[in-house]
């Protein structure tokens, strides 16, 4: 590795000291594994590490070497696949059989899942760290979620980049995987970069998106829905901060859900960005939860017994009495996002909610309402979408939910209050 390279992965060793870790995984090649020694030894008691095949990088034996000009000119309709279809790409390679073809992205999220498959039963429950390369990492992170290898090239992984994935407790006498949620992704402070910068061919809007700050129902645990709740003064102070974290980018527009507690939130980030006039959207709502709203959790089981643990298992089955169901939220908030998308130009933050703001990164990878826990959305957190192909490209998801800049340390420590 580069001197800059051991600088960054000993960064990333100050910033996980303070983690317990059952166990580490890298791979044998050597970047990811000086890269796991390096941070290991920032621990007083590292795990210990243990390299596998299983997360070696993607294989692109014909373009191994090559600078990325080189292949452009070289093999362009190649690249264009490559681009534009990862999942249908391939290359013919030879071996002791003869010539054989190999699709590179669909054989490295397959051995993702070999990795998920025989390593989580090991620390069920545990905490464990992956060390690995960018097109793993996206496959690991792809495999872990659902989303299907078509959409590849929509997850950044920065070097040296922190993402944290919770995995629900193996659940059956197989141990099949349980539930899985992204907590953050692509973080990079520790690093020196806020978040990653735009590709160099980048040519379509970038939006920060942003989830309103913390209100006493957020903390308390009670439903909020719809009912308008003003932000509390943490809420007021993670937008300040939120606001810092965002001073020196130069925004070019601003865009709120109409209800105070995004639109307080946003209001306090344009501080800095004085010049930029906040637009409001209705269409940006929260979930209206109906009956459910200004009422807590056993409150809910009680006049509604089963509903809510329905909510939390199978939430695109839930009709909300009174209320929107996830479907109905989903073709709003995706059709405002849509438009935004379409008339956007430079970056700009959309300040939103939780549920909104789920079903906004759940579309980005074509996933339902059924996955709608898969993403988690701290109050006053950030995430990074970018459109370098315009916005009738695919999106790439740069970072998120970014809360670094809320307290120290890579976890979400946030409200974990209703909605």
């Amino acid at each position: 590795m580069t001197e800059k390279g051991c600088t960054a992965a000993a960064q990333v060793g100050a910033i996980l000291n303070g983690l317990s870790f059952d166990s580490a995984y890298c791979s044998p090649l050597q970047r990811a594994k000086q890269t796991a020694e390096i941070i290991l030894s920032c621990f007083q008691t590292p795990p210990p590490l243990q390299a596998t095949e299983q997360i070696m990088e993607i294989d692109l034996p014909l373009w191994a070497g090559m600078l990325r000009q080189d292949v452009l000119e070289k093999f362009p309709e190649d690249y264009r696949c490559w681009q534009e279809q990862p999942d249908k790409f391939s290359m013919v390679v030879s071996s002791n059989e003869g010539q054989i073809e190999n699709f590179p992205v669909l054989t490295v999220f397959e051995s993702a899942r070999r990795f998920w498959q025989d390593v989580l039963p090991r620390h069920n429950g545990g905490t464990i760290l992956v060390v690995a390369h960018n097109g793993i990492n996206r496959a690991l992170i792809g495999t872990a979620l659902g989303i299907p290898p078509a959409y590849y090239h929509s997850i950044q992984q920065s070097n040296c980049g922190i993402t944290v994935l919770n995995f629900a407790p193996l659940v059956g006498s197989e141990g099949q995987l349980g539930a899985v949620q992204l907590e953050s992704m692509n973080l990079t402070s520790h690093v020196g970069e806020i978040f990653p910068k735009p590709r160099e061919s980048h040519r379509g809007p970038r939006l920060l998106l942003v989830r309103h700050g913390e209100t006493d129902w957020n903390k308390a645990g009670k439903f909020q829905g719809q009912i308008d709740v003003p932000l509390n003064e943490n809420g007021r102070e993670q937008s300040r901060r939120s606001a810092e974290f965002l001073k020196e980018v130069k925004l070019d527009f601003a865009i709120s859900s109409s209800m105070l507690r995004p639109k307080e939130t946003a209001e306090i980030i344009l501080q800095h960005h004085p010049e930029i006039e906040l637009q409001l959207n209705n269409e940006l709502r929260e979930i209206s939860h109906g009956l459910w709203e200004g009422k807590f959790e056993s409150e809910i089981e009680q006049s509604y017994p089963g509903l809510l643990d329905e909510w939390k298992t199978s939430p695109e089955n839930v009709q909300m009495p009174e209320g929107e169901n996830l479907q109905q939220v989903w073709e709003r908030a995706i059709a405002a996002w849509q438009e935004i998308v379409a008339s956007a130009s430079g970056t700009g933050i959309v300040v939103a909610h939780d549920a909104i703001n789920k079903a906004i990164l759940c579309h980005l990878f074509g996933l339902e309402p059924k996955d709608f826990w898969k993403f988690k959305q701290g109050n006053g957190a950030v995430s990074v979408i970018d459109y370098p192909n315009g916005s009738d490209g695919l999106p790439v998801l740069q970072a998120m939910n970014i809360t670094t800049h809320l307290a120290a340390g890579v976890l979400d420590k946030t409200a974990a209050g209703a909605l």
